[in-house]
């Protein structure tokens, strides 16, 4: 793809950056070759970008073009609004307040370039307001109050005014820049939708793992999508795709919900979508909607400091209780007592109003279904691991254990398994969800429904294979279908 750098006169763009265009705004915008050309990638370093100005037209007849800018019509209205650089910075406020807290004045200007910082000291907070304002030369302005520094404003720094001394830093920034970095967002030939795959790379126990996340990219890609995968980092560029899977473990509390929230505001296909995550990682919440819909589960009490007194609340030891974030069975204990039961459950309700007690039901395995768009996928037994009630244990020195499993075709499960998981799902959405089910004789029991669920190489996809991913990318590309459909 072109890479063009803008400038409002391209006699004042002093640096030698080999194989990039430079060319001035008024061409740019007037010039029929760029209003036609749809392989553009626009690096916009105009004086301004203050609204109805050169810079401001440019990056927003790029968008209009379908042109790759930098920074994006989206990152030039962040530029201006001081809430939304407050609640931005705000993500970064602990790496500010640890490099800035020596500083004597009460002002303090980072320059960056290409996200780097002439001193080595500022470079990660550099990158990180790079990512997040994405224009290729920033002035950040931060100011010292009594409590704590600020990010004030943010600014576009014209390549007429970098400082001499700053000069030779600059262009260095600027040809790395170019020779170095991989846009994700470029669309190759042939696709016709860009998918971004949030993971997390440092997570100890991801719903997928790398093999398995290849597949995804792969079978996406098959289907016509340009499956990329991106860090939490890369979320304020999200607009730019359009549809995004979370690959991360979910949480209401979590960078995953805003990023959900951020991409279903901007209108892409989202799974799992904000609503699923609060409704399947709060188990209190999961709780009142089972019961409402009239879906089987153990019995179960919502406990508060107010019936502490009630317990076991007319449930037979042992019982369990859950946290109402809890996942991967972390926050999930068995009490066999009544005094464990009122010790355990005062210290949960230290961190949380409400948790949830649930009659225990000893069962050899669990039940799980994955269902998607309301069909069920594949159907596995997690077996409990060995001498333990949970299919995970974990020991005193962190080291984890699993037990067996089993998957087998949804339509060799017993009809009632999937009945009960697909009763369970609509009541919460259309959303991907493992629903985890015990067997008691012939009567089945929701424990949970969960969002962003397990799905692993060997293991969920055992029977299905490739055609598990194939079958998940579909519903993404049928859903894209109607998005780009009704649009048009």
């Amino acid at each position: 793809m072109k890479k063009i750098i803008i400038v409002n006169n391209p006699s004042e763009w002093a640096f030698d950056v080999p194989e990039v265009e430079v060319v001035s705004a008024v061409d740019y915008l007037t010039r029929s070759d760029f209003m036609d050309s749809k392989k553009l990638e626009i690096f916009n370093l105009c004086k301004s970008y203050g609204y109805q100005s050169y810079g401001y037209y440019v990056s927003l007849l790029a968008e209009a073009r379908g042109h790759k800018a930098l920074p994006s019509i989206k990152t030039i209205q962040y530029m201006k609004s001081r809430t939304m650089i407050k609640v931005l910075s705000d993500e970064h406020d602990l790496m500010i307040q640890k490099l800035l807290g020596t500083i004597v004045s009460e002002e303090f200007v980072l320059s960056i370039y290409f996200g780097h910082n002439l001193a080595k000291k500022y470079e990660k907070l550099s990158l990180a307001l790079f990512r997040i304002f994405d224009a290729p030369f920033l002035r950040a302005s931060f100011v010292k109050t009594k409590k704590k520094w600020l990010l004030q404003n943010v600014e576009p720094i014209p390549a007429s005014s970098i400082p001499e001394d700053h000069k030779d830093f600059a262009e260095s920034a600027a040809k790395e820049y170019f020779t170095t970095q991989r846009h994700y967002t470029t669309r190759k030939k042939n696709y016709l939708y860009d998918m971004a795959i949030l993971v997390n790379e440092n997570e100890p126990m991801p719903p997928s793992n790398d093999k398995a996340i290849n597949k995804f990219v792969g079978a996406a890609r098959d289907l016509g999508i340009n499956a990329i995968l991106i860090q939490k980092d890369d979320a304020v560029k999200i607009s730019q795709f359009d549809a995004l899977f979370i690959r991360e473990t979910t949480n209401v509390n979590h960078n995953t919900y805003s990023i959900a929230r951020k991409a279903e505001a901007e209108g892409l296909i989202v799974v799992d979508e904000p609503a699923s995550i609060m409704r399947c990682t709060n188990k209190v919440y999961l709780a009142e909607l089972l019961n409402a819909k009239n879906v089987a589960t153990p019995k179960t009490i919502i406990v508060h400091k107010g019936n502490m007194n009630e317990m076991p609340w007319g449930l037979d030891m042992p019982v369990i209780l859950k946290l109402p974030d809890s996942s991967f069975s972390q926050g999930v204990l068995k009490v066999d007592s009544i005094q464990d039961c009122k010790a355990t459950a005062a210290k949960m309700l230290e961190k949380s109003a409400l948790i949830i007690a649930q009659q225990f039901m000893p069962t050899d395995y669990d039940w799980r279904v994955g269902v998607f768009d309301g069909q069920p996928l594949y159907v596995c037994k997690y077996f409990m691991a060995h001498k333990h009630w949970q299919i995970i244990k974990k020991d005193d020195k962190g080291k984890v254990k699993y037990g067996s499993y089993e998957t087998i075709l949804a339509q060799a499960a017993p009809k009632e398994v999937i009945s009960t998981a697909l009763k369970a799902c609509s009541a919460i959405g259309k959303s991907l969800y493992g629903v985890d089910i015990k067997q008691v004789g012939n009567k089945f029991y929701v424990i949970e429904v969960n969002d962003n669920p397990s799905i692993e190489t060997g293991l969920e996809d055992k029977v299905l294979k490739d055609e598990l991913y194939f079958k998940i990318m579909k519903v993404f590309r049928d859903r894209l279908d109607r998005t780009m459909l009704w649009k048009g």
